[in-house]
């Protein structure tokens, strides 16, 4: 009986390897550390004496990877969020808020409603997204339309800065077009804001290690892979540190590393080298009544806050101008920001800092063209990450996709 070995326990791994098992084929992942989930993880933080996750992973209701993914591993009910698609913004610089209120369908009657759209806007304003609707591969998004402006300010610059985790304004308009194709352009109904509850562990990891396990799935941590055997036209072994693992031609390897690892792993194999940093704040403090789930903050350093019923967490995207600074001056200068927002005259609370050096590729038009496809020319190895070439920027939707559609590749060439 063949093998599918998927090689890399974060998202795409997972994804990858549960559509596999559920079709009934024989799965094996190894994972080099020691837990599953790569950069969505959740763990105890003895600063704050509870478990946190490493970043405030947004997903959105039309994210449909990510729906099925966790509809297979019995995770329906993982995700929080409103009923309808609603944010909230706050600019620290102007005092104002505003709350943007999409209807559900596809056709946006809401921007000719001056209370449901962004202040100092008019509904003409939007149809400058139907240019990056049809932007080229190589064009970025400050050649297809003009960046400034209240709309650009505080909708599209948030919301790409967000999605893109890369300065908009030298980002691919293609990429930053297939966003909107997929969220903005269907409606509130797809782009209702969701989080992982009560962690992320507990949404997209433990209820897939436990779906592995009842398929008869091995899983083994602490196997970082140090060499493929390649010939001529297959991979014909892995090589881990303490042993060989030896694969026929009829076997398949999912290769679900960052790319920096893939590349090195995988000869001649074109990968994104350059990438953008993550940081995100946690405070432990119970947030003030009424206050929102998720905020958009314009003019601070934070860019989105998120209330938790115990903690308030910041994140801020495309972060390589702060990631280097010091913890705690870090720590201090988001405070503000929440602070600031939220009317509160405390002083900082406990806090954590978690960064994300090399958090996702930067989604340029030269780095979006080096974003391999999930074969390769050898015919049993295929590739899974949020960076291979999904359509999506790097996100957990794209993550969740490289998976499946490698499973699917794999499914197809081992069947009879």
């Amino acid at each position: 009986m063949s093998t599918v070995t998927v090689v890399g326990a974060g998202l795409a791994g997972l994804s990858a390897a549960v559509a596999l098992a559920d079709k009934g084929a024989h799965v094996v992942l190894f994972e080099a550390a020691g837990q599953a989930g790569g950069r969505c993880r959740s763990y105890f933080d003895a600063a704050l004496d509870c478990v946190i996750d490493n970043g405030n992973h947004l997903v959105l209701s039309g994210n449909t990877a990510v729906r099925d993914y966790l509809h297979t591993i019995g995770a329906d009910n993982a995700l929080a969020g409103p009923e309808h698609a609603e944010f909230v913004f706050a600019d620290l610089a102007t005092g104002e808020r505003w709350r943007l209120a999409p209807n559900e369908g596809p056709l946006p009657w809401w921007i000719f409603a001056a209370a449901r759209r962004v202040p100092g806007t008019k509904a003409a304003d939007y149809a400058r997204l139907a240019a990056l609707l049809a932007a080229g591969p190589r064009r970025r998004i400050d050649q297809v339309i003009r960046c400034e402006g209240a709309l650009w300010e505080r909708l599209l610059r948030p919301f790409l800065l967000a999605a893109l985790n890369t300065e908009p304004e030298k980002a691919s308009a293609a990429l930053a077009g297939a966003v909107i194709r997929e969220t903005l352009a269907k409606g509130g109904q797809a782009y209702r804001p969701r989080i992982a509850h009560p962690t992320l562990a507990a949404a997209f990891v433990a209820p897939a290690l436990t779906f592995l396990a009842g398929k008869d799935a091995g899983v083994y941590f602490g196997q970082r892979l140090r060499r493929i055997v390649l010939d001529a036209s297959h991979a014909v072994a892995l090589e881990f540190p303490e042993s060989t693992l030896p694969l026929s031609p009829d076997d398949t390897v999912i290769l679900a590393t960052p790319p920096w690892v893939t590349g090195e792993l995988v000869p001649g194999l074109s990968v994104p080298d350059e990438f953008h940093a993550i940081v995100n704040a946690h405070f432990t403090i119970v947030p003030p009544p009424g206050t929102v789930p998720m905020l958009g903050l314009i003019g601070g350093t934070a860019e989105w806050i998120f209330a938790f019923a115990d903690r308030i967490s910041v994140t801020v995207s495309a972060a390589d101008a702060i990631v280097d600074e010091d913890r705690q001056a870090l720590a201090q200068l988001l405070w503000r920001d929440v602070a600031r927002a939220h009317g509160l005259s405390v002083p900082l609370p406990p806090w954590q800092i978690v960064k994300e050096k090399r958090a996702t590729f930067a989604a340029t038009p030269e780095q979006a063209a080096k974003r391999p496809k999930p074969v390769t020319r050898w015919h049993n190895l295929l590739l899974a990450g949020d960076w291979i070439d999904t359509g999506l920027p790097a996100t957990i939707e794209s993550a969740v996709r490289s998976g499946q559609k490698a499973a699917q590749l794999a499914w197809r060439r081992g069947k009879p």
